[in-house]
């Protein structure tokens, strides 16, 4: 059994190319794209700061207050974050794989939550920065396209089968 606390959300793709985000819980976040690698959000309850994809599946949230709390995306719309939680995107669970995952419940199709870290040195996160660096290039030497990690795109037109999310947790 995960000791995680799952919270379900949705996305909405905005005229301005921002994402409104509403979670099950009533919290709402408004997301924009801040580079690559880089989502700027603020919250209903006043919370802002960047996600930041790392690479290896790890995501770096930084609240504007300077508090860190690290994730990890797990596949299929969910990130596991240091702080207990699981978020769960239903906004990329449609058609007949959401309908799969519903009937027999995620989380026994899906497998076991892997841990985010707890903390990582600033040599860590520069060491999965390079590592995402270099296999992006590599993908785009190789004209093999993208390889399920973030595609730059905020479109949720995939049914999940892609195993990755692009919405940074």
């Amino acid at each position: 059994m995960s000791h995680y606390r799952e919270i379900q959300f949705t996305d909405e793709l905005l005229s301005d190319r921002s994402v409104h985000r509403r979670f099950a819980d009533g919290r709402e976040e408004w997301r924009r794209r801040a580079g690559d690698h880089h989502v700027q959000w603020q919250d209903n309850s006043g919370r802002s700061g960047i996600d930041e994809i790392l690479g290896n599946r790890i995501i770096k949230r930084t609240y504007s207050t300077g508090q860190v709390v690290y994730g990890r995306d797990q596949g299929y719309g969910r990130t596991a974050w240091g702080d207990g939680t699981l978020t769960v995107n239903r906004t990329t669970f449609g058609g007949r794989t959401g309908a799969i995952l519903a009937a027999v419940g995620a989380g026994a199709l899906l497998g076991a939550v892997v841990a985010p870290p707890l903390m990582l040195s600033p040599v860590e996160e520069e060491e999965l920065r390079r590592q995402a660096q270099q296999q992006q290039q590599q993908s785009s030497s190789d004209g093999g396209g993208d390889d399920g990690g973030d595609s730059g795109s905020w479109s949720d037109d995939n049914d999940g089968d892609s195993g990755s999310d692009d919405d940074f947790g």
